[in-house]
């Protein structure tokens, strides 16, 4: 049961002709029950109004006919009353006595003594007297004319009766008479109008629905080629289109969407050749540079060594001038890294590595640097080894760029580098309390040459390319790299990777928003990750 409602509910979300079907089969429904009833009931309510019509007719006539006959009595007790009683019952009856499915009339004398009631056919009394009932009874012998239906058995099996009765005025008193007509063909007609009712009824209903059906079909089908068609080019095949046939709205739909699919074709293929060239540009002049690089590098060295038999500024320029050679021969190989990851050419040279190593190595060339900021590095690893299969090489990058950056940002305040590990992915957090990172920034963080204050004086001379190369170098690993910041409350980057390689991270050992961040609960931290699909992270 409960997958036959997972189920409907499915189909119900995901089909518009469904919804569209079902709606229409429960409302026509509804209408076709309503009408239903109405007519029915009508007909039922004049069938009635017919036979009641017809009953108080041939009561009239009755009534005048039994005064007539017994008009030439004026005592109860002369000869032939009885039968002419029974005279008149026979012939308002109609004379077919045998019929158990025809009318009775009854004539009842009860205020005289000396008479019997007679009755058209062969019927108990008792009967008789529960289908009349004490109420249509005291209402006749009282004066007036009543009427009721009765349902009763009177020999042709239990059936209603219409039953009718009035006081006819004798010399010698009055006689009551009654008239009880059976309403089996009002009730077969009625059965038989509610049944051609419903049975058209439902026809229409199922009409109706195929109608829905087809109709939405026209209008469902076009849309359902469009969202295929715009999956196969959200794939990559950029040829697909719709097929157009005539010259309605959904002609003109499909038509607009070839239009769209060609327009969106023409500038994917553009961009995609000026991405092409921008990247063997970048990699050809990043190439070609190495040469003359290597020749002015081997030309500012000697200048270099020899600076100090020069004048003071002399001396001074070669310095700026070996300073701005690094720098330079940094952002080239930052670009043929970026090269590399663009051309897809990128290799990840995995083996097992303690990563605890790894985290001093980056941490101690910059020690320097956090010295002359005024910054304290405090480095935290387990002492037992943690092993995971990386690249020590892209690894080492990665935490130098963190750890280099943080210093840069620290504020001549403590930045903390720690590594923690679960068995199944390890976790590196390397936390600043400098000026932070405003709202947002977090996600800009990681793209290509975007710095959060431009004019702000860097110690290290950075190309800002370092943490795209990162992200690029994590995403390589199938692992996270992830930002939080606040202003005036710092930053922390965590670099997250699983212990063998190819497993897919599901959570990270260490909290991503540092324990004494002090912000409000309502406002979750925005994470960039390094990969582009992954399940949601276990909160921790």
């Amino acid at each position: 049961m409960t997958l036959l409602l997972v189920t409907v509910e499915h189909t119900w979300r995901r089909s518009l002709q469904v919804r569209v079907v079902t709606l229409t089969l429960v409302v026509s429904s509804l209408l076709v029950a309503v009408f239903a009833y109405v007519v029915a009931y009508r007909s039922s309510t004049i069938l009635l109004e017919r036979a009641k019509q017809t009953v108080t007719a041939q009561m009239e006539f009755g009534r005048g006919y039994t005064r007539e006959q017994l008009a030439v009595f004026g005592k109860p007790y002369e000869p032939n009353v009885q039968g002419t009683l029974q005279d008149i019952v026979f012939y308002l009856g109609g004379g077919d006595a045998q019929d158990p499915g025809s009318g009775l009339v009854v004539v009842k004398a009860e205020e005289v003594a000396e008479l019997r009631t007679e009755m058209s056919r062969d019927v108990s009394l008792s009967v008789i007297n529960e289908v009349l009932g004490p109420d249509i009874t005291s209402a006749v012998d009282g004066g007036g004319v009543a009427t009721a239906i009765r349902s009763a058995d009177l020999g042709a099996g239990r059936a209603k009766y219409l039953v009718k009765g009035t006081p006819v005025a004798t010399k010698f008193g009055h006689v009551e008479l009654y008239y009880i007509e059976p309403l089996t063909t009002q009730d077969s007609a009625a059965t038989q109008i509610r049944t051609t009712v419903l049975a058209t009824g439902a026809t229409l209903v199922l009409l109706l629905g195929l109608l829905a059906a087809l109709v939405t079909r026209l209008v469902v089908r076009p849309v359902r080629v469009a969202a295929r068609t715009a999956q196969r080019l959200s794939a990559g095949l950029l040829d697909q289109r719709m097929a157009v046939t005539g010259e309605d709205d959904l002609a003109l739909l499909a038509a607009s969407f070839n239009q769209m699919a060609a327009n969106l074709q023409r500038q994917i293929v553009r961009l995609e050749d000026m991405s092409r060239l921008q990247r063997r540009f970048t990699s050809d002049v990043s190439h070609e540079l190495r040469t003359p690089l290597t020749t002015v590098r081997m030309a500012a060295d000697l200048i270099f060594a020899e600076r100090d038999r020069f004048p003071a500024d002399v001396s001074r320029t070669a310095e700026i001038l070996q300073t701005e050679l690094d720098r330079f021969e940094s952002l080239l190989t930052d670009l043929l890294e970026i090269s590399r990851y663009d051309a897809g050419f990128a290799m990840l040279d995995a083996e097992p590595s303690d990563l605890a190593p790894l985290v001093h190595r980056a941490v101690e060339p910059l020690r320097g640097l956090a010295e002359r900021c005024g910054v304290e590095l405090r480095v935290e690893v387990p002492a037992d080894p943690v092993i995971a299969d990386v690249d020590p090489r892209r690894v080492e990058r990665i935490l130098r760029n963190l750890v280099g950056n943080a210093v840069e940002h620290a504020e001549h305040r403590p930045v903390d580098v720690r590594l923690v590990s679960d068995g199944t992915a390890a976790a590196v957090a390397v936390r600043d309390r400098g000026v932070g990172l405003k709202p947002g920034e977090e996600k800009l963080v990681f793209n290509r040459f975007w710095r959060a204050d431009p004019s702000r004086a860097r110690q290290t001379g950075g190309t800002g390319l370092g943490l795209s190369i990162s992200l690029e170098d994590a995403r390589l690993h199938g692992g996270w790299l992830e930002a939080w910041g606040a202003p005036g409350q710092g930053a922390q980057f965590r670099l997250t990777l699983p212990v063998r390689a190819g497993d897919r991270l599901t959570a990270s050992p260490l909290r991503l928003v540092p324990e004494d961040a002090d912000l409000p609960a309502v406002t979750p931290p925005v994470q960039q990750r390094a990969i582009t699909q992954t399940p949601a992270e276990v909160p921790r």
